[in-house]
């Protein structure tokens, strides 16, 4: 079950101007489920994208990539749940792009201007045929429907809003995303879309992009594992009648910022939330370091190590795993006499071990929270950093055993 994750409210998600929303059922993996999602931009809008750092990024990946490298106007993104189109080829090239001409022809654009994305399984052809045979079928969908659309393994489905003034007329931000398991940067694994109806310029909105998913979705871990498919798309339509946006150094920049990052910032705890087979949301915040590199190696040793992560499943304050975490975390030079370890405020251990007012219920106390933190400071610097992770229980085996069946 989700860690504080409530059922979405669609009453609460608020309409991008400038784009639609619809959703298909092609059987990709199950009969009888909405399994393809198109999001139909009009036109004089931009678009910018961050993507996985995997090697072996799927076929959509690339062709992303391609498209908005070429400078075109997108018109439309494509979205199939139940494959990921990754580990292909060139033959997985081929039917994505298939996919991409079959929704341009609808569209009257050019199949440069359709971005195609994929989520599921690995290595497997995707059934192309049967997307462009449901295309033409699809039904206009809220919000909250798009995002049940594009959900794998998640047991709820994740979006958020907000609203901000630009100046002085209210711009609308709304987004979704997926995720569950295969989380971690670069990028966490996940696919997320955030649309405004905020008028951004490329060069701003590809600045935007960067700066919205390094302390959002770059910032979580499930298992460690980076996917083929990670996708961070932002969409601004620019049909508000807020001043466009065109320099990175005006208050206008900042607002809509900081509403771009909220939204997303929620959605990336959502997923953290929805871990799979999590009990647990940990945010782990290292704090004194000498740079925020060095904060966040800290900070993912003890989010992505299985033996921390059961120790948080069982509720045990295990200290020695999170020392032990600290301290190969590749910061050579740390003088550990220095570190001080926090669960929640409850000083735990100072000065090389255990400090000597702490006592296991405390421990124990903090950690039967369904949420609680973990604070190391460093003392050696003023670089700090904060991501977010969960437990590994034993519903994440089973979830993973069973992911193919």
């Amino acid at each position: 079950m989700a860690v504080n994750l409530k059922p979405l409210d669609d009453n609460t998600l608020l309409p991008i101007a400038g784009l639609e929303l619809s959703v298909a059922e092609a059987g990709v993996k199950y009969a009888n489920r909405r399994d393809v999602l198109v999001m139909h931009i009009d036109k004089g809008n931009t678009v910018a994208g961050v993507f996985t750092q995997n090697r072996f990024c799927a076929a959509p990946v690339q062709l992303c990539k391609q498209h908005l490298d070429a400078g075109v106007q997108i018109r439309a993104l494509v979205i199939n749940t139940g494959n990921a189109n990754a580990g292909t080829g060139e033959e997985g090239r081929q039917r994505a792009r298939a996919i991409c001409a079959a929704l341009a022809d609808e569209l009257s654009c050019q199949a440069e201007q359709i971005l195609p994305f994929s989520t599921g399984v690995i290595l497997e052809p995707l059934p192309a045929d049967r997307i462009v045979r449901a295309l033409p079928a699809r039904k206009p969908a809220s919000w909250a429907e798009a995002a049940h659309a594009i959900m794998t393994t998640d047991t709820m489905a994740k979006a958020s809003s907000r609203r901000v003034s630009i100046g002085g007329e209210p711009v609308a931000v709304t987004g979704i995303a997926k995720g569950a398991g295969m989380i971690h940067p670069n990028m966490a694994t996940m696919l997320g879309f955030v649309a405004t109806d905020a008028a951004i310029t490329r060069p701003v909105l590809n600045q935007l992009v960067k700066e919205v998913c390094d302390p959002s979705f770059n910032c979580i871990s499930v298992d460690g594992d980076t996917s083929t498919n990670d996708s961070f798309i932002l969409i601004s339509t620019g049909k508000s009648q807020a001043p466009l946006i065109d320099s990175t150094d005006s208050a206008d920049y900042q607002a809509i910022k900081a509403a771009l990052l909220d939204v997303a910032t929620e959605l990336a705890q959502a997923i953290i939330r929805d871990g799979e087979g999590a009990t647990k949301f940990v945010t782990v915040e290292v704090e004194g370091g000498r740079s925020v590199a060095e904060c966040k190696a800290v900070a993912y040793a003890i989010a992505r190590s299985p033996l921390v992560k059961t120790a948080f499943f069982a509720s045990d304050p295990n200290l020695g795993r999170l020392l032990c975490a600290i301290g190969y975390a590749g910061v050579n030079d740390l003088d550990v006499d220095r570190l001080e370890l926090y669960l929640d405020d409850v000083l735990v251990a100072h000065q090389g071990g255990r400090h000597p007012d702490y006592r296991e219920e405390q421990g124990q106390a903090v950690l039967n929270q369904a949420e609680f933190k973990v604070r190391v400071l460093l003392h050696r610097g003023a670089a700090q950093a904060r991501v977010w992770t969960c437990d590994f229980s034993y519903d994440y085996v089973r979830i993973n055993a069973d992911y193919r069946s």
